[in-house]
């Protein structure tokens, strides 16, 4: 039973996870995009950087802040 609530929690944080913005982890540009169409369902995402050539499956992250007033 324990199993089953842990497996609930992770997919409870991922369908409630906010937009997030990707970068290059090398040049940090926003021009990246997955190397292939058959990339995330088929094999392991691997990024393509339009600006600096970088290939990989890391990437950087970055979730929108908000802002309370």
């Amino acid at each position: 039973m324990k199993l089953l609530r842990d497996i609930k929690e992770v997919f409870k944080t991922l369908s409630h996870r906010k937009p997030t913005r990707v970068y290059c982890p090398r040049c940090g540009s926003r021009k990246i995009r997955l190397s292939s169409s058959l990339d995330y369902w088929l094999t392991p995402k691997k990024y393509l950087c339009e600006n600096c050539g970088y290939i990989g499956p890391i990437i950087m992250e970055l979730e929108k802040e908000e802002t309370h007033q």
